[in-house]
């Protein structure tokens, strides 16, 4: 039986070192889960990002564009608050370039993402867990404040995160789409949505809808983080959000499954979330696509179970902390 025709461009490429490889990631579409014959469902596979996540894309951006601007001293350390994948992504490109790397990160991460960071090299420093990522940025920025021994991106608020997501995976996506109805993402440090969000409202004006996947009030959802907590990174402008739509830790859980079991996919929780509030969205609609991020692999959570015991039976699924 012959192969349909590859509706894709060529992938891979040469490089000249592993920071030179990130971005150009797959556009897949989960036929699976598509609710009308009319409404496509694509996935932006950011897990096959070097380091596995998007954040290879932001922590790129934010340390060249402090490279151009005379920011950092040779040799000076980076210093940044982290729930784990942005300070692998700075700890694999810090290692590379030479400068030491020292994160700030909630006690109670899985236990791979502690292993990726000592793999690469960089200090940790741990602040309380029951406090999640706001409590890594409060204790980050007191540790930055007048102390010229670090530089710290600071991703909530560096431009150079939108940006690298306007340049580069938003024109991916136009690359690959003529038209996107709607594009989906979740709400952390708000890069990915307002970088993406800001470039398809420029090329389709209203008739693309940007929408956050956004935890419940008190929601553990690994990755994402609830406006009401708090903490409105300074990056965010939520004009450029049509909507947000709440989502549970239930819900990443069940919906991490569901890439995994009926589309393949190896992905970690807030992507799960994220597919929920895609294929809702998908729902509504009668034709067009919709577009969704693949924040991250699987990998640094296998050691929750998530990937292989019955839903009823993962313990404390409410309470379970994913950070």
């Amino acid at each position: 039986m012959a192969l349909a025709p590859l509706q894709n461009r060529p992938c891979g490429g040469r490089y000249g070192d592993i920071v030179q490889a990130i971005g150009n990631t797959p556009l897949v579409e989960l036929k699976r889960l598509s609710p009308k014959p009319g409404v496509r469902i694509w996935a932006k596979m950011e897990s096959a990002n070097p380091t596995g996540s998007v954040k290879d894309r932001v922590a790129r951006a934010m340390i060249e564009d402090a490279e151009e601007k005379g920011l950092i001293r040779p040799g000076q350390t980076i210093l940044e608050p982290t729930s784990g994948n942005t300070g692998i992504s700075l700890a694999m490109i810090c290692r590379r370039k030479g400068y030491p790397l020292e994160v700030v990160m909630p006690a109670n991460v899985t236990p791979e993402r502690t292993q990726l960071l000592e793999m690469y090299g960089a200090k940790i420093t741990t602040s309380p867990g029951d406090q999640g990522s706001n409590g890594a940025v409060a204790m980050a920025l007191a540790m930055a404040e007048g102390n010229a021994d670090y530089y710290m991106p600071y991703q909530y608020g560096n431009e150079a995160n939108p940006g690298a997501h306007y340049h580069g995976t938003a024109k991916e996506i136009l690359d690959e789409l003529d038209d996107v109805a709607a594009f989906v993402a979740g709400l952390g440090t708000g890069g990915t949505l307002m970088g993406i969000g800001r470039r398809f409202k420029e090329e389709f004006g209203d008739a693309v809808k940007i929408v956050a996947a956004e935890p419940m009030q008190g929601e553990p959802v690994q990755g994402l983080r609830s406006l009401d907590d708090g903490f409105i990174p300074p990056i965010i402008d939520l004009g450029v959000l049509d909507r947000k739509i709440f989502v549970t830790n239930e819900d990443a859980i069940v919906w991490t499954r569901k890439l995994l079991d009926e589309e393949g996919i190896f992905a970690g929780v807030s992507s799960g979330a994220i597919a929920r509030v895609a294929v809702r969205i998908a729902n509504e609609m009668d034709e067009g696509n919709v577009v969704f991020i693949v924040c991250d692999d699987g990998w640094k959570y296998l050691s929750s179970g998530i990937y292989t015991k019955p839903i009823d039976e993962i313990e404390n699924l409410e309470s379970t902390v994913w950070w």
